[in-house]
């Protein structure tokens, strides 16, 4: 070319690298608009990339090598760094449940459900380096699809107050790989990567006016083998997605329907959406006239089931449901109906529903005029414009030191840096202590140990929160969680223990605390409840338990137990009649002389009362308004009471327990004769 074309030193040099050709595009600002001074294409020699993931690193490098080299003579600029982007379909998706519970009810706040996004995009990235542990993941972008308040769905957990929080979250990752065959090719072809952006935002910068992209909507690029999805949202893109679906299932079904090779069924397929007859050659050398209805009717299941499929894929990838509006980009879309058929899925007007092609590059300025504007040229310069934004790049940080490279999404954070270094959850939230497993009385029990400290973080020396924006070469600290105190429990702290056994001593209620044994020996109320320990809550004391708790010596003392002679060994259940006084001396303690003095004492008693049959006799009473019949005894004293009305005296009702007959308070040793009224009750 014997002359160049004027460009700036401030010139932009770009790189589109496809699967097909490699598009090279030298331009500049001015006025606020681009000005393409330059574009080549070349088509690769060899299948040298697939499917947007290049195979032979080698050869995808002569052919930019190529590209570069035209344009330089072109522009007369020795040309450097470039700009590229990552092919939307090599983009994986994951989608995951997570949760978190509190200790108790919270209401919920924007850091809680910060952290609740963080933990599940973490498990995303897991999930994904499982499938594929060779490689390496950058996440480029996550959506919440649904979130859930103690199990239940709800649209927004701020400000409620909830037990437990979940989230289902979609979770967007570029594979290292594709990222590092990029740079390689670039390399090999002596140049530099000034910045790497996607695609798909690639062709928003140009499809989609920067006004638009607060509102929610869907940029669909319909390529020749696959249909690639991306969703603005509040200025920034929100998910991306892809079908294995586009424009060559239509080719391939007109050409066996009309018996063309592949090239004629795509001459036929663009031909369609143009004219209303079509003429074609089938491979027997047979000229045709079809109308392009024909063509239409062909087709039209498979472009409803694309239409449908790339409407769904939006509405997942949306939190399942539909967006505001949608432009269609690349050739595949551009056949009549398929716009509406989408805005039919997704329920939503027609006009809603777009194509953008070649009007969206109005607003670029062509240097030279035998460029041919085409909507294949809408990602090329998009890569270009990308540089001037200074946004989706990656960019480098350091985590303890440590240098990571992260994908620069626009609204990068801490958090961010933190999950590309591999730092696990348990190092940044606050950790419990182990718990404490035990069993009582056969059940299992377990202690749940105290929360730890969060970890601190610092952002270039300053203290800071999880959720702080970063920016390149920002220098993070984090000085790891600690683990709460292990579970802890002592035995008085222990329900069962809480509640008390009862025993009539010499006509007195004694209200005693329950023993405790571990692993067959007493312990006190003071001790400490280890792993794994089998409690035994005892309802009995012994004679010498109960005394010891009573502070009563049982020495020179004769103990009855229900009339039976006791030593300190005896066992003493529930409500079980304790009698004790000074033993006599005569003749030995022998088991007669005892219930000699047992007996005498009765007598006595009985005559300080009344004359007592010594028969056993029925006496009816009445209990707190209810009819009560005692029998099998001569006579009854209050305490018998308790063996025929049901009253619980292991859990105390109150502090106090009063006991009235026939409305005067009694001791539990008041004689009870017919008719008698009581009121029994705590206060």
């Amino acid at each position: 070319m014997s002359e160049t074309i004027y460009c700036p030193d401030d010139f932009v040099f770009g790189l589109d690298i496809g699967t097909r050709n490699v598009v090279g595009t030298v331009g500049y600002m001015k006025n606020g608009r681009f000005q393409a001074a330059a574009i080549v294409s070349k088509e690769h020699e060899t299948r040298a990339m697939l499917d947007g993931q290049i195979h032979d690193i080698n050869k995808v490098g002569d052919t930019i090598r190529v590209v570069k080299h035209e344009l330089e003579a072109i522009t007369g600029k020795k040309l450097k760094e470039v700009c590229i982007a990552a092919a939307g379909r090599v983009l994986r998706t994951v989608q995951v449940y997570e949760d978190v519970e509190f200790e108790g009810e919270v209401r919920v706040n924007s850091e809680n459900i910060y952290s609740l996004e963080l933990i599940a995009v973490e498990k995303a990235h897991k999930e994904l380096s499982l499938k594929a542990e060779k490689y390496k993941f950058y996440c480029v972008g996550y959506t919440p699809v649904r979130y859930y308040l103690n199990d239940y769905v709800i649209n927004n957990l701020e400000g409620h107050k909830a037990e437990k929080i979940g989230i289902d979250l979609l979770a967007t990752f570029l594979p290292e790989e594709v990222v590092d065959g990029l740079y390689a090719a670039v390399d090999y072809a002596g140049l530099t990567v000034a910045n790497l952006t996607l695609e798909p935002i690639a062709a928003m910068n140009v499809a989609i006016p920067e006004q638009y992209r607060l509102l929610n909507i869907a940029l669909v690029d319909v390529g020749a083998g696959t249909s690639d999805i991306c969703l603005t949202k509040d200025g920034s893109i929100a998910a991306y997605g892809m079908i294995p679906a586009a424009g060559d299932e239509l080719t391939e079904i007109i050409a066996k329907e009309y018996l063309v090779d592949f090239a004629s069924a795509e001459k036929i397929k663009l031909a369609a959406g143009k004219k209303k007859t079509i003429t074609y050659k089938d491979i027997m050398g047979i000229s045709h006239k079809l109308p392009a209805a024909d063509v239409h009717k062909l087709l039209d299941t498979q472009l409803t089931k694309l239409a449908d499929d790339v409407a769904d894929k939006i509405c997942e990838l949306n939190g399942d449901k539909p967006v505001s509006a949608v432009f269609v980009v690349g050739g595949g879309g551009k056949f009549p109906g398929f716009t509406d058929k989408i805005a039919d899925r997704l329920k939503i007007a027609h006009e809603r529903v777009a194509v953008r092609g070649e009007e969206v590059l109005t607003s670029i300025d062509f240097i030279t005029e035998d460029v041919r504007k085409d909507a294949l040229l809408v990602t090329p310069i998009g890569i270009c414009i990308n540089y001037y934004n200074q946004k989706n790049n990656f960019i480098f940080a350091a985590v303890n030191g440590e240098r990571v490279k992260l994908y620069d999404n626009n609204h990068l954070s801490i958090v961010d840096a933190v999950i590309q270094s591999g730092m696990p959850n348990e190092s940044i939230f606050p950790r419990r202590g182990k718990e404490l497993s035990f069993t009582v009385n056969g059940k299992s029990r377990f202690v749940r140990g105290s929360t730890g400290d969060a970890a601190v973080i610092l952002l270039n020396g300053r203290e800071s929160s999880m959720n702080a924006r970063i920016a390149h070469n920002d220098q993070i600290e984090i000085r790891e969680s600690t683990a709460g105190e292990p579970g802890h429990i002592t035995i008085d702290e222990l329900e069962e223990y809480k509640s008390t056994v009862n025993f009539i001593v010499n006509d007195k209620l004694i209200v005693c605390p329950k023993f405790a044994y571990v692993g067959g020996k007493l312990k006190g109320a003071d001790y400490s409840v280890q792993p794994g320990d089998d409690i035994i809550m005892e309802n009995y004391y012994t004679v010498k338990q109960l005394f010891d708790f009573m502070d009563v010596s049982t020495d020179g003392i004769t103990i009855l137990v229900n009339n039976d002679i006791a030593d300190n060994d005896t066992v003493v259940y529930e409500n079980f009649n304790v009698k004790y006084f000074d033993s006599e001396p005569e003749n030995g303690d022998d088991e007669n002389s005892v219930k000699k003095k047992e007996q005498g004492n009765t007598e006595n008693k009985t005559e300080e009362v009344s004359t007592i049959p010594s028969e056993p006799v029925s006496v009816t009473i009445e209990v707190n308004n209810t009819s009560v019949v005692l029998s099998g005894k001569s006579r009854y004293t209050f305490v018998d009471v308790f063996d025929f009305y049901p009253f619980d005296l292991k859990t105390p009702g109150g502090t106090e327990l009063i006991t009235t007959l026939n409305g005067e308070k009694v001791p539990f040793t008041a004689p009870i004769t017919a008719g008698d009224k009581i009121e029994l009750y705590w206060r």
